[in-house]
């Protein structure tokens, strides 16, 4: 007859096991390929390539703009893998099933081609893809580097605040000194009227002397501190301030006033910076550019003659020379800045970099275009979703958060983003 078993007496053999781990932890096991080389050196050369080329889009356990690719040979063969990232387009074209789901899955975002990679690189790179970190720590601090890595990325605590501290500390030891004193008033009095004998009566009636404060070690460590703390915060104060141009407004060969052209007139910034929807750069405008109006305006607002400063224009275009306007915004080589991509995607308008561009009649560089700056901004500014098919599978993916879609939660933050 057989005896009932209860499930304590369920024999727990390897296979149980592991298939009640995977089950209680929720993770998906990926076979992947036999022929991916998991040695230490191929996964540490394989995380140097992805880090350098493949991070902003992806992660090894966790969709961002693209899927996430640990078992990327699981799922298609190593080859078909290799050629897909050197050239996914051509494999799309080539009618393959799974990646041109794939790719309308992503609502058709193009992968960069990376032709440069070597068949040493590809193989090193699916190393790291397989079987590199196991719990990407990209993925799992994702939160932590936006939220907490404020002071890090932003420069620090600001100048202001710290001479807020530096104030509110000075109020609060002088409060300490009245109350101390107060307190050592009170007493002395309330002493002086009980039966003492003559050591504590002269001790309670004794006066301060302050030339031995003054004389003290304990004075001069204090002052000491105090002005060690000033010079300290100067020099920091000092050293934030390097590289920064906030204010500059050099003078320009010909004194163009924005507040006219661009306030009265409300001529378009685009219409004279021609790059700043097709390319990085915004351009200064060639001379060709001024003489489209003023072939016909020679002087302000219908005055006789022709204006000196628009005279300097014709001069230029005669002697076929270019004016030589001094730049006034100026980023470290190490820092890239697109302006289409903020001004065509991004909808950035001019003056949330620029300042009130259209006042100026001297151009001066409005904001201090630090890092911190710039992450600030990334950290704060929504990105407009509504009827841009590109953000739905990024909108999906961010639907567990209360926060609305912000610029860093689409790698906003990533280094390679401005450093590359």
């Amino acid at each position: 007859m057989l005896s009932k078993r209860s499930l304590v007496g369920v024999r727990l053999n390897f296979h149980t096991l592991a298939v009640l781990f995977f089950l209680l932890i929720g993770t998906q096991a990926f076979a992947a390929d036999p022929s991916v080389d998991n040695s230490d050196e191929a996964v540490a050369a394989g995380k140097a390539l992805f880090n350098t080329n493949c991070k902003t889009c992806h992660r090894l356990d966790q969709k961002l703009v693209g899927p996430a690719l640990r078992g990327a040979t699981d799922r298609a063969p190593v080859e078909l893998v290799k050629s897909f990232i050197k050239n996914s387009q051509a494999v799309i074209a080539s009618g393959n099933a799974y990646y041109s789901d794939l790719y309308k899955e992503y609502n058709n975002t193009m992968m960069i081609s990376h032709e440069f990679l070597s068949d040493e690189d590809l193989n090193n790179l699916l190393a790291y893809i397989e079987y590199g970190d196991t719990a990407d720590p990209a993925a799992a601090t994702a939160t932590g580097d936006a939220e907490g890595g404020a002071v890090a990325a932003g420069g620090g605590i600001p100048n202001e605040y710290l001479t807020i501290i530096l104030g509110v500390l000075v109020v609060v030891l002088l409060l300490i000194l009245i109350v101390l004193g107060l307190i050592i008033s009170v007493l002395t009095k309330y002493l002086a009227k009980q039966d003492l004998d003559e050591d504590d009566k002269e001790f309670v009636s004794q006066k301060t002397n302050l030339g031995k404060v003054f004389k003290s070690d304990m004075f001069v460590v204090i002052v000491t501190a105090l002005v060690v703390a000033l010079v300290a915060k100067t020099a920091l104060d000092g050293l934030y301030s390097v590289g920064v141009q906030q204010g500059y407004a050099p003078e320009q060969p010909i004194a163009y006033s924005h507040a006219l052209h661009a306030g009265t007139l409300e001529i378009e910034c685009q219409y004279c910076h021609t790059g700043v929807e097709l390319g990085k750069s915004a351009n200064i405008p060639s001379a060709n550019i001024c003489m489209n109006c003023h072939t016909h305006v020679q002087n302000v607002q219908g005055a006789e003659g022709v204006s000196p400063e628009i005279q300097k224009i014709y001069d230029a275009v005669d002697n076929n020379q270019p004016i030589e306007w001094v730049r006034v915004h100026n980023l470290p080589d190490l820092a890239y800045f697109n302006h289409s991509q903020h001004v065509v995607v991004g909808e950035v308008e001019c003056q949330t970099c620029h300042g009130p561009i259209q006042e100026m009649e001297v151009v001066g560089q409005h904001s201090a275009l630090t890092m911190g700056w710039c992450i600030d901004c990334h950290r704060q500014t929504e990105i407009t979703t509504e009827g841009n098919a590109y953000y739905d599978k990024l909108v999906q993916i961010h639907s567990d958060s209360k926060d609305a879609l912000k610029v860093k939660d689409i790698g906003g933050l990533e280094c390679a983003k401005c450093h590359y």
